[in-house]
C-alpha cells in the first residue's frame, strides 16, 4: 500500500471513489454529495489552504482524506479532515486510521497546530480526536450534529478555547454538509 499526497490529476478517481463509497453505505444523492465536495477540494482550492492524501493498491485509489483551512479571527493555524472515504471492501481492517495519522504527520511537519473534524466520534477518537463544542472551537457554519464536532491540539496535550468566528473554504461553506 502507497501513502501520498494527492495531486489534482487524481481529482477524477477520486470523486469517483466518494460517488462509490456513499452511494453504497448511503444513497446515490449522498454519494454525489460527497463526490462533488471531494472533486471540488482538490481541483479548485488553492494549493496553500489544502493537503489531500490518497492510499494506492495495484495503481488504483482505494482511499482518500483532505483536509481543508479553517480559519479563525483569533486563532492558530487549523485545519479540518473532511471529507474521508475507504473503498468499501477494505473498510474495518485500519486503513482509514493509518491514512489518517499519515496525514496528520504530514501537518505537524507543515507547522498545522489544530485540527477539527466532523464526524463519527467512535471512529474518529481512535486517530487522537475529542468531543469539542462550538464554543471552544467555533464552527463556520450550523451543526445538525454538533456531537460530531471534533477537536485534536497538534502542540499540546489539550485544546484552547478559540474566540472568534471561523470560516472554512468555499467548496467546504455549504450549509447542507454542515
Amino acid at each position: 500500500m502507497e501513502f501520498r499526497q494527492s495531486e489534482k490529476t487524481d481529482a477524477d478517481d477520486i470523486r469517483h471513489l466518494f460517488v462509490k463509497v456513499f452511494s453504497e453505505s448511503e444513497s446515490e444523492e449522498e454519494g454525489e454529495l460527497v463526490a462533488n465536495l471531494a472533486y471540488q477540494l482538490v481541483a479548485e482550492t488553492e494549493e496553500s489552504d489544502i493537503f489531500g492524501f490518497v492510499a494506492k493498491e495495484a495503481g488504483e485509489i482505494v482511499g482518500c482524506i483532505t483536509f481543508s483551512r479553517l480559519r479563525f479571527e483569533n486563532g492558530p493555524n487549523a485545519f479540518i479532515l473532511s471529507p474521508v472515504a475507504i473503498q468499501t471492501k477494505r473498510q474495518g481492517k485500519g486503513l482509514g486510521q493509518q491514512l489518517i495519522k499519515f496525514g496528520i504527520d504530514r501537518l505537524k511537519e507543515s507547522g498545522v497546530e489544530l485540527l477539527v473534524t466532523y464526524g463519527d466520534p467512535r471512529f474518529y477518537s481512535k486517530v487522537g480526536f475529542i468531543p469539542v463544542s462550538v464554543e471552544t472551537i467555533p464552527a463556520p457554519l450550523k451543526l445538525n450534529q454538533p456531537e460530531g464536532w471534533l477537536g485534536q491540539s497538534l502542540v499540546s496535550e489539550t485544546i484552547i478555547p478559540i474566540s472568534g468566528a471561523s470560516s472554512c473554504v468555499s467548496a467546504l461553506n455549504k450549509p447542507e454538509l454542515w
